[in-house]
């Protein structure tokens, strides 16, 4: 298997970059990379766009081009949102953040480059502040037809299953979910293991919500998805920013050990699901423990 120095991609199992009608992926870089948030200084963001420009594209392009009505889920900074009011025109948006604090109706504006370079594009964005793992959303049940839920599973602290049961109540029959989410067992962590290196995420000045609490492989992503009455329409790993694995262990010496299972060691989780089985009313042990009797179902991973 012909792994790649630490400095170049890991592409050979996923997809090509698909790129909107009418842009190159510069145009689009150039864009996010000059957002400004309700007035801020242009570019403050440059840093976060360059990392991950690649998974806002491989994210829109899982989105249906039809008319429907879309909830996303942690929108902020509005890189994907941006992208959909621009290339999901007849698309309807609601848009969900936690910043803290109580449950309240907000806005922000963004002002940014066009992404096809001609002048500028404004967007004032109206979104919910409330806790997906506590609060109830305030939208109807089965009005949505799309739902976002990117980089957003592996901040959560105490019940994912409660977040994405939560999402499945406002999915009409048939909707689809669209999930993001590091993949815990990306080849850089493989490195990071064998040179005896930590794979967990630092602790955050923003606070528990600002670091991975718990970061998923695709298996389990499956196993998880797959319980809550969701089933599987794509799924992929992808590398979106420059793999540095080689600086924790000589790739050389790793291939062998993972070659069999290349396909999953993308930096990313991608995928898309269908609401179509029954709602459980037990959790997976794998996943849960120290719950009372009768509140969790030993079911194998």
């Amino acid at each position: 298997m012909n792994f790649p120095t630490s400095r170049t991609m890991v592409r050979p199992h996923q997809p090509p970059l698909p790129l909107p009608d009418g842009c190159t992926r510069e145009q689009i870089l150039t864009s996010l990379m000059n957002f400004a948030l309700d007035g801020a200084a242009a570019g403050e963001l440059e840093g976060y766009a360059r990392e991950d420009c690649d998974r806002f594209l491989y994210t829109l392009d899982l989105v249906p081009q039809r008319p429907c009505a879309i909830l996303e889920v942690g929108a902020n900074p509005y890189f994907t949102t941006a992208l959909l009011a621009k290339f999901r025109p007849q698309a309807t948006l609601t848009l969900v953040n936690y910043f803290g604090g109580a449950e309240r109706d907000a806005s922000q504006t963004l002002v940014a480059p066009a992404f096809d370079g001609q002048g500028e594009q404004r967007f004032t964005f109206e979104y919910h502040n409330c806790n997906i793992e506590q609060h109830r959303l305030p939208l109807a049940n089965e009005s949505m037809d799309v739902v976002l839920f990117c980089e957003v599973i592996e901040h959560l602290l105490d019940d994912p299953m409660r977040a994405l049961l939560e999402l499945k109540r406002v999915l009409r029959p048939g909707g689809q979910m669209i999930l993001t989410t590091p993949n815990v067992a990306r080849l850089e962590n493989v490195a990071r293991m064998l040179a005896g290196a930590n794979i967990y995420d630092p602790y955050s000045g923003y606070g528990p919500y600002g670091r991975h609490n718990r970061e998923y492989n695709r298996h389990e992503l499956d196993r998880l998805m797959s319980w809550c009455g969701y089933s599987n329409e794509v799924f992929f790993t992808a590398d979106v920013h420059p793999n540095a694995s080689d600086n924790f262990y000589t790739l050389k010496k790793i291939a062998p050990l993972v070659e069999f299972r290349a396909p999953d060691l993308g930096q990313y989780l991608f995928s898309r699901w269908r609401k179509t089985g029954p709602t459980p009313d037990k959790k997976p042990a794998w996943l849960y423990r120290s719950y009372l009797e009768g509140q969790l179902e030993d079911v194998p991973l």
